[in-house]
């Protein structure tokens, strides 16, 4: 208790009084439950599961690229004008969200945090790069409890590698000058994950952190929610932005056992600690990428988790906003429908497969783009901007709300599915609105102008 108010009296405004709102909520976790990577869906909910796939990851496979060559003009399927799914490159999505080409991210560092390893990230990365016309990355790959033997054959395994692909490529397409710090826990076990954010935090390896991972709140042991919360003030302290996704699941997480959904917001993304992001589904013109529309993202291939913490209550940056007595979740949200995805080089961690491309979306694809947009804003003002939480919410007070954000008003997180019983269930979720809503919580962002903005917000 001690370390907590020491820490509180250092830490900027809204953070010291976000690490006063200690959980509250009943836990039923025991603390060995693996974290679903957020691009997943448990794989006992059958409804939830790509139609002709069998697998329940929110990506589709769309074509190889050969001997590195150029994706350069519509070359893949999805690419096509009336495509189903549609896709975007990296410059697309970029234009679409209004990303200053005159930064990079260059002095900055991105930490990202996944489970079990994907031994071909590097060359996926540099297919990617290839591919798109990208910048070689800097990337570093840390593995603080030993580097885990990768089985390929293993789902799980298989399904984080995906999701490192992702979290790699994606931010490394926004700030591309930018170091990436892969931060790799040996399981998806919550004490594993622990271990790796706990080395990321303590070594202070960047300057934003980035989480597309998490579970229900009553799956998190109580011992796990406390230390992970003690680790965010600590970033909170050395300046680092702390961001996690929302979940895939509308307005449910998979339960404890993964056999179905409950109606729950996921942790560590309700943390208020935390900047959390939930997913869109974007329209934007092609080839040059002109933003055009947005709703809420909830098709065949998952919705965009949303609703309000029992374990945590109401932040006070929350205010006016939240009209109720839990943290609601999320706060922003970025493109994240595989129906109008974003190209992925992955090989499912075997070197035969290098060079494949995918179509991938989730609320994984927006903590790293939003760490990368963080990276960009730290770099512009020569500063880290550390816990945003409070200047978003301030600046959705102002008159600058609709100059920052697109404020997502349609669409909605209800889901249905066939339960283990055969049985269709219905978790009836919130629909998106003016202003902030549990389903895209304040909206995507204008990049350039939020960067501006987020300069000025004290």
């Amino acid at each position: 208790m001690q370390f907590r108010r020491v820490m509180a009296a250092f830490l900027p405004a809204g953070a010291a009084a976000a690490l006063a709102i200690l959980p509250t909520g009943a836990f039923a976790g025991t603390g060995s439950v693996p974290h679903y990577a957020a691009g997943h869906v448990a794989k006992a909910v059958a409804g939830r599961v790509i139609p002709g796939t069998a697998s329940p990851l929110a990506y589709r496979y769309e074509g190889k690229l050969n001997d590195n060559k150029r994706a350069s003009g519509a070359v893949l399927d999805c690419q096509q004008p009336g495509s189903s799914p549609n896709c975007y490159t990296p410059q697309e999505l970029a234009a679409a969200y209004d990303v200053p080409s005159r930064l990079t991210g260059a002095g900055k560092t991105i930490v990202i945090i996944d489970a079990f390893g994907d031994p071909t990230i590097a060359q996926d990365l540099a297919v990617e790069d290839t591919a798109f016309g990208l910048p070689t990355a800097k990337l570093n790959i840390i593995y603080p409890g030993g580097r885990p033997v990768f089985d390929p054959t293993n789902a799980d395994e298989s399904n984080w590698s995906a999701e490192i692909a992702l979290d790699v490529e994606s931010s490394h397409a926004i700030a591309p000058a930018a170091t990436i710090d892969l931060v790799i826990a040996k399981s998806d076990a919550d004490s594993d994950i622990l271990t790796a954010l706990r080395y990321a935090v303590w070594h202070r390896l960047g300057d934003v952190l980035s989480q597309s991972y998490g579970e229900a709140e009553s799956c998190e042991a109580p011992s796990i929610v406390r230390a992970d919360h003690l680790l965010f003030a600590q970033a909170a302290l050395e300046g680092i932005t702390v961001l996690a996704s929302s979940g895939d699941n509308g307005a449910g997480q998979p339960s404890c056992d993964g056999s179905t959904l409950i109606k729950s917001v996921g942790l560590p993304a309700a943390d208020p600690l935390v900047t959390s992001v939930g997913a869109t589904s974007l329209t934007a013109s092609q080839p040059n990428g002109g933003y055009e529309s947005e709703t809420a993202w909830n098709d065949e291939y998952g919705a965009s988790n949303g609703g309000y913490s029992t374990v945590f209550p109401r932040p006070g940056y929350q205010a006016g906003f939240v009209h109720g007595s839990g943290r609601g979740v999320p706060d922003v949200s970025y493109s994240g429908d595989v129906n109008n995805g974003l190209l992925i080089a992955w090989s499912q961690g075997v070197a035969a497969n290098v060079g494949q491309i995918y179509v991938f979306g989730g609320t994984s694809a927006g903590p790293p783009q939003w760490a990368a947009i963080i990276a960009l804003a730290d770099q512009a003002g020569h500063h880290d901007l550390g816990f945003i939480n409070p200047r978003l919410y301030q600046i959705a007070r102002s008159p600058l709300y609709d100059y920052v954000f697109h404020d997502v008003t349609t669409g909605n997180n209800t889901v249905s599915y066939t339960g283990a019983s055969g049985n269709p269930v219905t978790i009836n979720g919130y629909s998106a609105g003016a202003g902030w809503d549990p389903v895209t919580g304040l909206g995507t962002p204008d990049v350039a102008h939020l960067i501006g903005a987020l300069r000025v917000m004290r």
